[in-house]
């Protein structure tokens, strides 16, 4: 898989394509987003020079926004719904005093999710 290319023209969200949660999400964003937003299977690629560690993208949602910029965790998952029509809602979650709680319930998601409800889940 050749991200290069992809970094100048377009948003690439890097995700775990064997997370259930990352596939979900995923499948919405494929029907929903523009072609200004990539979707990467983190497990489809085989080339990591020039973005981050398999194991640290396995760990939280990672987005390379078209100027080269990261972002992680829920400021990436907001900014790939920028990507789409319902992008006025990520402003509500973005907003000052929302964004914080939104933030932990994120990781509290992810934790609970990896340690005790997914048995299968093998990054």
């Amino acid at each position: 898989m050749d991200t290069t290319q992809a970094q100048d023209t377009a948003a690439e969200l890097f995700y775990d394509g064997n997370c259930p949660i990352c596939r979900a999400e995923v499948c919405k964003l494929r029907r929903l987003a523009s072609d200004e937003l990539r979707l990467n299977d983190i497990h489809a690629i085989d080339d990591f020079s020039g973005i981050p560690d398999k194991r640290d993208l396995l760990d939280r949602l990672h987005l390379r926004t078209a100027d080269g910029q990261w972002l992680t965790g829920l400021d990436a998952n907001l900014a790939a719904w920028q990507y789409t029509p319902l992008h006025r809602f990520t402003r509500l979650l973005s907003s000052r005093p929302v964004k914080p709680l939104a933030e932990l319930a994120y990781r509290l998601w992810l934790v609970v999710y990896k340690r005790f409800l997914s048995s299968s889940y093998k990054p």
